[in-house]
């Protein structure tokens, strides 16, 4: 494996927003005497970049941009640390690896499908399925301490209104605070009755943009939030359900819509397990199979201490290798 073209994709600033560079890059970059390369427009001043060796039939696909903010590369004791070391630019760069493998045996029928931001909501994903056509299987890589994922939880989020009655603190008998109805309505979501999934687990959920302006003398008149669900198999229309069921005259709330949670293809020989986080692959729907698998945990990803193994990239480049062997064989 080339460390040092690892070491470069990583030297690159690729935060939502600002993969167009590290895109460009690529393009050359990954250009080989096998392959041929195409650049797609998000729409957003992002690119999508797809490398196909003949014609396609099955797509090793990940995404270009990482969370922020930016931390350097840092190759130290058979670990490699920095922003996007497993989240996604290990992905990158073993699959890539693999495909140089698959083109010195003189196999073809493959592709590398580089999509722009995933992280803030698969635009790229989206618009790929939009304008391009799919293919047999797509192998999407995320950090899965490389065993494939049998099924994943789906999403679903929501922006809510809460409006209260301002008025001076010192008498709150003449106001309602938002904040406190705000309170209640989470004792409400935290009790709810959602079931347990055999596969999944649990359904949880995060809040996130939370916001009340107002003074700390003053009761607040209202406070906005993003409340985000992570469901499954058995919760996916209950949560839709629940969340329709607390709108009332105070309480205003707007389905943002998600992706419903989905089994995956897995491969005889490599240990899979059910995962929580999100992904690409419930927007790649023009492809007749979906797998995930991938270097690098999920525990580290997205953290300042985010990283990944050598010998685990090497493991990736060998099960990426196997899987694209099985697949073109059985298409033959």
């Amino acid at each position: 494996m080339d460390l040092a073209l690892f070491r470069e994709i990583l030297s690159i600033d690729s935060t939502s927003g600002k993969e167009r560079e590290l895109a460009l890059v690529l393009e050359k970059r990954l250009k080989t005497p096998g392959n041929t390369v195409q650049r797609f427009e998000v729409g957003d001043g992002t690119l999508n970049l797809l490398f196909s060796w003949g014609d396609p039939k099955l797509y090793f696909c990940t995404h270009l941009d990482t969370v922020p903010p930016y931390i350097p590369p840092l190759f130290e004791d058979g670990i490699i640390r920095g922003r996007g070391a497993c989240d996604a630019k290990g992905q990158i760069f073993s699959m890539f690896s693999a495909c140089l493998e698959l083109e010195k045996t003189g196999l073809d029928g493959f592709a590398l499908l580089l999509l722009s931001g995933e992280e803030p909501g698969s635009f790229g994903a989206k618009a790929y399925t939009r304008d391009c056509p799919g293919g047999d299987l797509v192998i999407v890589g995320e950090p899965t301490d490389n065993s494939m994922v049998s099924a994943a939880k789906g999403t679903r989020s929501f922006q809510v209104k809460i409006k209260g009655k301002s008025c001076h603190s010192g008498y709150p008998e003449r106001g309602v605070s938002a904040v406190r109805r705000f309170v209640d309505f989470m004792m409400t979501v935290e009790t709810a009755d959602f079931p347990d999934d055999p596969e999944l687990g649990r359904t949880t959920f995060n809040i996130g943009k939370l916001h009340s302006d107002n003074p700390q003398n003053v009761l607040s008149p209202e406070i906005d939030f993003r409340i985000y669900f992570r469901t499954t198999f058995a919760s996916a229309e209950k949560v839709k359900a629940f969340m329709k069921g607390q709108q009332n005259e105070y309480t205003e709330i707007e389905d943002f819509g998600g992706d419903n949670p989905m089994h995956f293809k897995t491969f005889e020989g490599i240990p899979s397990r059910t995962v929580a986080f999100g992904s690409d692959a419930p927007r790649l729907h023009n492809f007749k199979e979906r797998a995930m698998c991938g270097p690098g945990s999920i525990f580290t990803a997205h953290t300042d201490n985010e990283q990944v193994m050598i010998n685990d990239l090497e493991t990736a480049v060998r099960q990426y290798i196997a899987m694209a062997h099985q697949v073109l064989s059985d298409n033959r």
